[in-house]
């Protein structure tokens, strides 16, 4: 107890919370119509290519904000177009690179045995211009994860002018 309450102490009085004037954080995440926006490009830009498929874009957080799904895209994708939005923001990465990381004999392996991670390509943070993340998106549906992510960041490139500063 005695060092739970030390450590809480270091803790709070730690130069890393910047923002010692107030009580809050401040933080930026995608309006809804920028949100679809991203959702849309990326789902057509697969179609564009041939592929079905679904696109969720979550917040910051992880909280789906838009599930868009092509006309023909398998079940699957809802789930895993929103696992994969997740698992980037999540970890902070590209699933296709999180795969990558998480082979068995890496040492982020225990990563997959997650319920909510999906360590497979077609998931991508977005960043503000400041390296903030503001959303994540997921793509499902493409014959490859690789192509899956191709199509995630068209729906980036998209918006990219409205979110980078």
């Amino acid at each position: 107890m005695k060092y739970a309450l030390t450590l809480a102490a270091a803790l709070v009085s730690s130069t890393a919370f910047a923002d010692e004037d107030t009580p809050f954080v401040s933080f930026q995440t995608l309006k809804p119509e920028v949100a679809l926006e991203m959702a849309t490009t990326a789902m057509v830009a697969c179609r564009d290519a041939g592929y079905q498929v679904g696109v969720t874009v979550v917040d910051r957080f992880g909280i789906p904000q838009i599930f868009v799904r092509d006309r023909f895209a398998g079940a699957h994708v809802y789930e895993t177009a929103e696992r994969k939005a997740w698992t980037a923001v999540s970890f902070r990465t590209s699933t296709l690179e999180l795969d990558k990381t998480t082979q068995p004999g890496e040492l982020a392996y225990g990563i997959r045995f997650l319920d909510d991670a999906l360590p497979l390509g077609g998931g991508l943070p977005v960043f503000n211009g400041e390296g903030s993340i503001v959303a994540g998106i997921g793509v499902s549906g493409a014959p490859g994860p690789d192509l899956d992510e191709e199509c995630a960041q068209a729906g980036i490139a998209a918006v990219e002018d409205q979110i980078a500063f």
